[in-house]
């Protein structure tokens, strides 16, 4: 007999009749070892084995119980970007912790614009969300809140009903970009998307049309006003947009602003991946920061340290501990966390 379809034939129920022993008691084997004998359990898996029953359907199991001891992230990226991008990586970590602590498993939930994006979300057998960073227009985010489960959103935007975790952003970005800026004439700023079309561009800060993502749009509005404490108009600042948090396209963009008729003689990157491709650009330029461009980056990554980069620090394994910790718990809590920033040799003395 094929083991496979006399698994998808048997039932508890037969298992226990050929151990002797009650349907409860086969149960218990499975579900709550520890209230039956040894003896008992040898009965059972042993009569198991012999009609090539596998165990309780985990689904089934997750229906009586109602809980699926899951916990879906809803990640607006393709699934590489959660095993390629640093960032996303330890916020990752952080979530799998969490999970790992209270014996959940963890189900990423790639969404990338397709038609399909809510239908995932929501028929995602899972306990709870964490949504990564996205747009205020994103539809994943009616779905998760439709769904009436605890979710929590890193980063914005905020929703009803939902969790938010995540930095203050504008102030972050306003106390790194007094470092990028000082004693600048030629600002610039590398920037992340500003919606879900992922748009590259370079404009004048003042010529940008809004920003979708929360995320940015904070970021930059904290670069303005450290621009304008600087007594920079931010006409005056150039603002070059990347689709990717990419170190290999960050670069290319920075090379292309050194080579304008305008270069710039400072960069604020929204990441320390940016900053490298920065760095590498202006290597291969024959410059060097802070002496002919200061560049600032964020999230003080490895990367930062070996670089010797000014950057902006947060924990995001912590982060998403936080958010898994939030979405576990069946709270919606607006959390603020923490950061710092670390002055280092990219940028220029006062």
């Amino acid at each position: 007999m094929n083991p496979r379809a006399a698994a998808r034939r048997t039932t508890l129920a037969q298992v226990a009749a050929r151990a002797g022993v009650s349907v409860m008691t086969a149960s218990y084997t499975y579900n709550q070892p520890g209230r039956v004998s040894a003896e008992a359990r040898a009965k059972v898996l042993a009569a198991a084995a012999e009609l090539g029953y596998g165990g309780p359907d985990p689904s089934a199991r997750s229906l009586r119980h109602g809980s699926t001891r899951t916990l879906g992230v809803v990640l607006g990226e393709h699934l590489s970007y959660a095993f390629e991008d640093p960032q996303a990586v330890s916020f990752l970590a952080g979530v799998a912790e969490v999970c790992a602590e209270r014996g959940y498993g963890m189900t990423i939930l790639p969404v990338t614009g397709a038609a399909d994006d809510g239908e995932r979300v929501r028929t995602a057998a899972v306990d709870g969300y964490v949504v990564w960073t996205t747009a205020d227009d994103d539809p994943v985010l009616a779905a998760v809140r439709a769904m009436r489960r605890p979710a929590v959103v890193h980063g914005g935007p905020a929703v009803e009903g939902l969790g938010l975790v995540g930095i203050d952003n504008r102030a972050a970005a306003r106390a790194v970009g007094a470092l990028a800026f000082h004693g600048a004439r030629r600002p610039a700023v590398l920037s992340f998307p500003l919606s879900r079309e992922r748009a590259t561009m370079v404009a004048a800060g003042a010529d940008l049309p809004d920003a979708l993502f929360p995320v940015t749009r904070d970021r930059l509005a904290g670069y303005r006003q450290a621009a304008s404490d600087a007594g920079i108009g931010w006409d005056e600042v150039t603002v070059a947009v990347c689709a990717r948090n990419a170190a290999a396209e960050a670069e290319a963009v920075a090379a292309g602003l050194l080579a304008s008729p305008r270069p710039p003689d400072a960069v604020a990157a929204m990441s320390d991946e940016q900053a490298a491709g920065v760095l590498r650009a202006l290597d291969a330029a024959g410059l060097s920061a802070p002496a002919d461009v200061a560049v600032t980056g964020w999230d003080d990554a490895a990367v930062a340290r070996e670089l010797d980069l000014t950057t902006v620090a947060q924990s995001l394994r912590s982060q998403g501990a936080a958010c898994a910790r939030a979405a576990l718990g069946g709270k919606a809590p607006g959390t603020v966390a923490e950061w710092s920033v670390v002055r280092r040799g990219s940028t220029r003395p006062d």
